[in-house]
């Protein structure tokens, strides 16, 4: 009786959230870009820590005494459209060296780091989202560990699309 009178105390404590059973998504789900007014096609990449959006032509400027990047998408549909968002911070990425190249290191490459708002299926989060160009890449959107971490999902990597188009309102 005590442990049940100890169990109802705790769940009457304000505040407390018990952790919910994370969503199961597919290796490849849409993800909704509200900012961009764009839907993409999204690998949901649990060993890759950071997020990355494939941009094109971009560079970085000062407004307002503020660090600013401007840069188009590097997708099918990506068009001529130029956006321009305020630079969070800038991020230093680990390419990895050729398996045929002996003694090659790894080499380390900037890329600039914007928060952005991101729907997947009726969540959104706003999470760090890198840019550089993926154009050589099926899916132009990744979601890194640490963003798929903010969406409290898991990934089952049998299923594709499992959330469907993201239906966040203004996405």
């Amino acid at each position: 009786m005590k442990r049940v009178l100890a169990l109802i105390s705790l769940l009457a404590l304000p505040g407390l959230v018990l952790a919910a059973e994370p969503k199961l998504y597919g290796r490849y789900e849409w993800v909704g870009l509200p900012e961009l007014d764009r839907t993409l096609q999204a690998k949901m990449d649990t060993g890759a820590y950071t997020s990355s959006l494939s941009a094109k032509d971009i560079e970085r400027f000062q407004r307002d005494g503020e660090d600013w990047v401007r840069f188009r998408l590097a997708t099918k549909e990506g068009g001529d459209a130029v956006f321009e968002h305020k630079l969070a911070r800038i991020s230093k990425i680990k390419n990895r060296a050729g398996d045929d190249e002996e003694d090659a290191q790894p080499s380390l490459s900037e890329r600039p780091v914007i928060l952005l708002p991101v729907c997947l299926g009726g969540d959104q989060q706003v999470i760090e989202v890198n840019l550089t160009d993926r154009s050589n890449f099926t899916y132009p959107f990744l979601m890194g560990a640490k963003g798929l971490r903010k969406f409290h999902v898991a990934v089952d990597p049998g299923e594709r699309f499992a959330a469907g188009k993201p239906n966040c309102s203004g996405s």
